[in-house]
């Protein structure tokens, strides 16, 4: 440890917590096991983290980073067209379901671990939460929805259906699938005001 920048700790413990806590859930790992997986010590854990909650938040801003920076590719990549940036998300989301130790979305992981939405934890899945339905939101404008955010809204259902049918279904599909029932849903919301 001798010569260790101190940020390079706090990763260790971020990369081990971010494998045990998305593999085994958030509850049945101790701090003392990411610890062990980090090869530090607990007097360090706490110089970094001052609870295993501040940890688990630290693990979930991560996850989301990560997710920030995929959808923005994928929107910046395609340019304005929606159905491309679509096509994209909907691609990654099924190469991501395909992989090995695929336990789902990592934020209604979370959230069913947390109930009471007063919690750090809570509110850091509150808060990508938004952010992603606010991206959908955007990612929709260009086409002048009668009502953006309720597809928003729409489109963030099925994200959240894609990321347990990945885990309980055949995640070979659920990328195509996603992207036709993204497809239609944004077909739904341009007609919205003849179905009213």
């Amino acid at each position: 440890m001798i010569g260790t920048v101190p940020g390079s700790v706090r990763e260790r413990l971020i990369d081990a917590a971010n494998e045990l806590f998305y593999a085994y859930g958030l509850r049945a790992v101790s701090v003392d096991k990411v610890i062990e997986r980090a090869g530090t010590t607990k007097v360090t854990f706490y110089r970094h983290f001052h609870s295993k909650d501040e940890l688990v938040v630290a693990y979930l801003e991560g996850r989301a980073a990560a997710e920030r920076d995929g959808m923005g590719a994928a929107i910046a990549h395609a340019d304005g067209d929606v159905d491309e940036a679509l096509r994209l998300i909907a691609d990654h989301t099924g190469t991501a379901a395909c992989t090995a130790g695929f336990r789902g979305c990592p934020f209604i992981n979370a959230a069913a671990e947390y109930p009471d939405p007063e919690t750090a934890v809570r509110k850091t899945v509150d808060a990508h939460r938004a952010w992603c339905k606010g991206a959908y939101e955007q990612l929709v404008a260009p086409l002048d929805l009668p009502d953006p955010a309720a597809v928003a809204d729409d489109l963030m259902l099925l994200r959240d259906g894609v990321m347990v049918a990945g885990y309980l279904g055949d995640p070979t599909t659920v990328g195509a699938s996603f992207l036709r029932s993204c497809r239609a849903v944004i077909r739904g919301g341009a007609h919205a005001d003849a179905l009213r």
